[in-house]
């Protein structure tokens, strides 16, 4: 997503900000002091910046869209939050091994033309017992619940209309089953994961094992 497309999206997903409000106080819950977390395809930089505010915590923002990381620092730059933006892929996160403690990947996974190089890397670059979640769509996410979520965004008539095209024609297309997302990890450096089914999605739930953990296994 580029230019106005970008522009576009950023103003559609501001009107879902109440979710990022509470995703961002979820995910700090679980975070140590000057831990450093990632986000994989932040957009606009809602939730890197929501989190940021709650704690002194390192923030960095991976995005393949140059307009999203130049909107994101912007917007962090305005909200007086230091979060890293930076671009790149993530099937080829150009960070160094071992580094996170946390990553999150909210409704982009099904976008990846490489999801299991993206899996792959988010293992690569967490520290051993570091966290990873990728929350996004449902595949047998039923009409009528993505109907209600979209409503509830309280958007106007013309994006409404264009959201739930979105929604029909692209995005289910290209989500993922519960049993396409396990298999996938299965096939990853993961090995394995806990999926928590939501009200239009799932959340995946992976972690980097441990020297120890791996000795058990």
């Amino acid at each position: 997503m580029e230019g106005g497309l970008a522009t576009w999206y950023a103003k559609i997903t501001k009107k879902d900000f109440a979710d990022f409000d509470r995703l961002a106080r979820e995910l700090a819950q679980d975070l140590p002091e000057n831990a450093r977390v990632l986000e994989i395809a932040p957009g606009p930089g809602y939730l890197s910046v929501a989190l940021a505010k709650l704690g002194n915590f390192k923030i960095t923002g991976l995005d393949i869209s140059q307009s999203f990381v130049q909107m994101a620092s912007q917007y962090a730059k305005r909200e007086g939050v230091v979060a890293r933006f930076i671009h790149g892929s993530a099937s080829d996160i150009p960070l160094e091994d071992g580094l996170f403690d946390l990553i999150v990947c909210r409704a982009a996974f099904k976008n990846f033309s490489e999801p299991l190089n993206a899996l792959n890397e988010m293992h690569r670059v967490l520290k051993p017992g570091g966290r990873a979640i990728i929350i996004d769509l449902r595949k047998d996410t039923s009409w009528e619940e993505i109907v209600a979520y979209v409503d509830g965004l309280h958007i106007s008539r013309a994006n409404t209309w264009m959201t739930k095209f979105t929604f029909k024609h692209m995005l289910l297309k290209r989500a993922y089953t519960e049993a396409q997302m396990t298999s996938l990890v299965n096939e990853s450096d993961f090995k394995s994961c806990e999926i928590i089914k939501a009200p239009v999605g799932m959340d995946v739930r992976l972690t980097r094992q441990g020297p120890l953990a791996e000795q058990a296994a």
